[in-house]
């Protein structure tokens, strides 16, 4: 297996954004997996279709639109330019925007699901002794969701570092700042270098199946543990 330079780079971007993505998609899926649980709202149908849209979007479309809305021309591109701010487009940061947006059904869905397996009776038991709403957030709801938050983390980390389409698209092949693993196998094979084709996918191809197979053994054992629980 070999791998150059620019691979170990490349899988270290990759590693770097996965990790900065997955810890943003845990704040920001943790309140909107609770609102997509719990609310009665009419929007929720419609909320819920947008943040599972990555799920069946082709990744390069939701690429194009972000370099369009992130673009000089566009009002975000726009913004940033009148504020003095970095443009996003081709940098690390509009990695981590793209990221965090297509990676998102993959961190909000398995939250949801933890989140309404918890019974309205638990949570009125809690109200009635008083404790209050970030109360039960915090010593009811986090505590029996944390296997939902485990399997979003590796799901959410295990996604992102095999984008291509959107960080394609959004960051273009800047070595060292946007050039992640999965751009640079793509251009060991446009250029016919199979020898490191070969070695940087068998990486990916390890890292996911590990990923996978760690997370499948977890949720065993922890349907096991609930079984015998039981």
């Amino acid at each position: 297996m070999r791998l150059s330079a620019a691979d170990w780079q490349a899988l270290t971007l990759s590693f770097q954004l996965a990790g900065v993505s997955t810890l943003l998609l845990l704040v920001l899926a943790t309140p909107l997996a609770w609102w997509l649980a719990r609310s009665a709202s009419r929007w929720r149908s419609m909320v819920a279709a947008v943040v599972a849209l990555p799920l069946v979007l082709p990744s390069s479309v939701l690429g194009f639109y972000l370099l369009i809305l992130l673009g000089d021309s566009g009002p975000i591109g726009r913004l940033t330019d009148t504020l003095g701010v970095q443009r996003l487009p081709f940098s690390f940061e509009g990695l981590v925007l793209a990221s965090v947006l297509y990676s998102l059904p993959f961190v909000v869905q398995p939250i949801v699901a933890a989140m309404e397996a918890i019974s309205a009776e638990s949570l009125d038991a809690a109200a009635t002794l008083r404790a209050g709403p970030w109360a039960r957030f915090f010593t009811l709801v986090l505590p029996l969701c944390w296997p939902g938050f485990v399997t979003a983390a590796v799901l959410g980390f295990a996604h992102t570092l095999g984008e291509f389409g959107v960080v394609l698209m959004i960051g273009g092949s800047l070595p060292g700042e946007t050039r992640v693993a999965a751009i640079q196998l793509y251009e060991h094979v446009e250029a016919l270098d199979y020898a490191h084709a070969h070695g940087l996918a068998a990486v990916l191809l390890t890292i996911s199946f590990l990923v996978l197979w760690v997370v499948y053994v977890w949720r065993g054992r922890i349907a096991g543990l609930r079984g015998v629980g039981a």
